[in-house]
């Protein structure tokens, strides 16, 4: 286990390496707009490319590549091109706001589908068409109408919930939640619809299986044999479900986040990205790239605990 551990780890390194460097090289055909933008209206073009020396936008492209991974190795991934900000502790305080929105969707996601899945499977019935009610609605409704449809109804309508900003965990936890409610609810949709559909197939096919017949015929409770047995049979395709909706709920939150105002980590990507702020933008994907290793390794993880034929030995 140890071993498939470090050669995870390794892969991810190698990915995170691939995925910084093709951003680095799409974002250099930016850089004489940079520069320009930095210098300001009318700048010449000495001016420019004295701003891009300056940068060292003027060295050869896999130059400044490794130079700014050695840097980012060591921790160290530069300072805005606008601000001066230091690039790690920027996305690093948004990303407290982005990730408090998509845990909590993926926490409520996982529960209510969980919910439904089995039931849906296990009783059938008018349980089962509201599952698949639910899925359809999720796999066809935009998670961007729902926002301004939640936002209109419950915010703006009946006034329960702001529509707009975000007060921080720490000052306030029932601010906090409530600036955080009708985020939640329409970036979760989607992933209800999606984990609800996954576990309502994979139990129906654990319920049919052989071992579950020998349970039942022992004497085993119907409640024991599909919670204790076939929901652990069938948590190993739901979490790769849900690690995938991590990483959609992730790239939603960028579009959530304009919506909502809320200062978190994709409304920061959005702004770096219009403005062409290449360290801030880099950063981004550093975090991104690490948040998206970690779960993947996480779920495997978790998913080899809970159905140890497929635990990696070596």
């Amino acid at each position: 286990m140890i071993l498939y551990v470090v050669r995870r780890l390794g892969t991810g390194l190698v990915l995170a390496v691939l995925v910084t460097l093709l951003t680095f090289l799409l974002l250099s055909t930016s850089f004489d707009d940079v520069a320009s933008s930095i210098v300001g209206p009318g700048a010449t073009p000495a001016q420019i490319h004295q701003q891009k020396a300056q940068l060292g936008l003027d060295r050869p492209l896999f130059v400044q590549y490794g130079d700014w991974l050695g840097h980012a190795v060591r921790g160290d991934l530069g300072v805005s091109w606008f601000t001066s900000e230091p690039v790690r502790a920027a996305v690093t305080a948004r990303l407290g706001v982005t990730l408090s929105l998509v845990v909590t969707a993926l926490l409520l996601t996982t529960l209510i589908s969980v919910a439904l899945g089995v039931a849906a499977a296990a009783r059938g019935g008018a349980v089962d068409r509201i599952a698949q009610g639910v899925s359809m609605i999720g796999h066809l409704v935009p998670n961007l109408l729902i926002a301004i449809a939640l936002t209109y109804v419950l915010a703006v309508k009946l006034g329960w919930f702001p529509a707009t900003g975000y007060t921080p965990l720490a000052e306030d936890p029932a601010g906090w939640a409530s600036t955080i409610t009708i985020p939640v609810a329409a970036l979760m949709l989607g992933g209800v619809a999606n984990l609800t559909a996954q576990i309502r197939g994979a139990m129906i096919g654990e319920l049919r299986k052989d071992y579950v017949r020998t349970l039942r015929t022992r004497g085993v409770p119907t409640r024991s044999v599909v919670l204790r047995h076939a929901l652990r049979g069938a948590a190993g395709p739901a979490l790769t479900v849900l690690s995938l909706e991590f990483v959609q709920m992730l790239g939603g939150a960028l579009v959530i986040e304009q919506v909502f105002a809320l200062p978190g980590y994709g409304q920061y990507a959005f702004n770096a990205s219009l403005q062409g702020d290449v360290p801030i933008i880099m950063g981004i994907s550093v975090f991104g790239v690490l948040l998206v290793i970690g779960v993947n390794l996480t779920v495997d993880l978790v998913g080899g605990w809970l159905n140890p034929k497929a635990r990696v030995l070596s």
